[in-house]
């Protein structure tokens, strides 16, 4: 079969098509921007195409069929691309119909990742322990990784772990063997309407899938204590201290990964090893240089979570936050106080980055999203060179400092080191 990928460089298209190539499917794509992921798939002799304007697209069919080009949910109805796609009558449909017709072909057992903070270092840290304990894994990670590719399909494995993410309902597609539920927390206002929306997205989930793991306080959460699914609840007060990972959300992670880890190895003894020995996984706390981090996060819980991990390294963290999506911050604004960002002595604030935004909806300034905050540790800023000169100077004085968002800061930020 092949594949055609619409924006491969995405962190859930890309993994998948190297998944596709794995799987013996011939596999082809597009993305207006180049990326990691587009790096890793060109070292493998992936094409990869800038041409989203349906020629590249009507070029590769007319050399040898496509039989089904996938998109992602972000892609316009009416994108050229797509509408080429269909008036070829190549078979069209979203990145979650495809694995799902993967796992099933090949007969896999789905572990699946969910929550609202946490899933993309959780999945890492699963993937990572099965390697060490010599279990084949087959997976698909929403990052670049520094030991392994983003997504992989092994003959060998009898698993498949995946980030199960709930943006457009993309996880109600799948009935995993194994879920683990990472932190919950409400998000996606574009999908989910209302809160309960959200946690009954959930609870269909859990009802999905044949066992789960999660923490009691995400079991409150969704406010459905007698849901008709088996699971596994943790009291989030245990102790911890077996783990050696740094952030207590990290460790909270890697707790329910070990219990993942147990049940797949049948009991080996050396699982908590494995996590320990975790590297982590890209834009994720991700060491950049000396004392300069890089992170995806963009909520205000992950903000918090994220700098108690720096302050377990640091007594000075610098953070630099772009907030990310205008529709997002009118639902989280009343968030941003300052015990949110209690661990950061100061704060460079930036624009948001736009990104499937709703057009009716104004767009709120740096000065409406902070006016909560302390001002005296609060510096507006914009990714240029008087900002570089400002972490540099942090960098110099022995300051960490965080750069945090899903936009465009860590690009920026990997751009400034490579010319500088």
């Amino acid at each position: 079969m092949r594949v055609f990928f619409s924006g491969i460089g995405g962190v859930g298209i890309g993994p998948l098509a190297e998944i596709a190539a794995d799987a013996g499917y011939d596999v082809v794509g597009s993305d207006i921007n180049s990326s990691l992921v587009t790096e890793e798939l060109e070292r493998r002799s992936i094409q990869v195409s800038s041409d989203q304007s349906g020629e590249f697209l009507r070029q590769q069919h007319e050399a040898s069929e496509i039989d089904w080009y996938i998109y992602t949910s972000a892609l316009a109805q009416d994108h050229p691309e797509l509408q080429v796609a269909r008036q070829l009558g190549i078979r069209t449909g979203k990145r979650d119909e495809l694995l799902a017709h993967i796992i099933q072909d090949k007969n896999l057992k789905l572990i699946a990742i969910a929550g609202t903070h946490g899933k993309t270092t959780t999945t890492g840290m699963l993937v990572w322990t099965m390697n060490q304990l010599g279990i084949p894994a087959s997976y698909s990670i929403g990052t670049t990784l520094s030991w392994g590719p983003s997504g992989k399909f092994d003959p060998a494995s009898e698993y498949f772990v995946y980030e199960c993410d709930e943006f457009d309902r993309n996880f109600l597609h799948f009935e995993p063997h194994l879920s683990i539920i990472t932190a919950l927390d409400y998000d996606h206002p574009d999908t989910y309407p209302t809160r309960e929306a959200y946690s009954q997205a959930f609870v269909e989930f859990l009802g999905q899938s044949t066992s789960s793991l999660l923490w009691e306080k995400d079991l409150r959460y969704l406010k459905h204590p007698d849901i008709a699914a088996t699971y596994q609840a943790y009291d989030e007060l245990m102790d911890l201290s077996h783990i050696k990972l740094a952030g207590d959300h990290t460790r909270h992670n890697a707790f329910l990964v070990e219990q993942a880890a147990k049940i797949i190895s049948e009991g080996q003894s050396d699982v908590v090893e494995a996590i320990n020995s975790f590297p982590g996984t890209n834009r994720r706390f991700e060491k950049l240089g000396p004392n300069l981090y890089s992170d995806y996060g963009h909520h205000p819980a992950e903000i918090t979570a994220t700098l108690q991990m720096a302050r377990e390294l640091s007594d000075h963290v610098v953070l630099v936050y772009q907030p990310h999506q205008n529709v997002r911050q009118h639902e989280i604004r009343h968030l941003y106080t300052d015990p949110v960002f209690a661990g950061a002595q100061q704060i460079y604030w930036l624009p948001t980055y736009l990104s499937r935004e709703a057009p009716e909806l104004e767009i709120l300034t740096p000065a409406e999203l902070t006016s909560e905050l302390n001002a005296t540790k609060l510096h507006q800023a914009d990714l240029n060179d008087n900002l570089w000169d400002e972490i540099q100077r942090h960098i110099d004085a022995g300051h960490l400092v965080l750069c945090m968002g899903a936009g465009s800061i860590d690009g920026w930020v990997r751009q400034q080191l490579a010319s500088n």
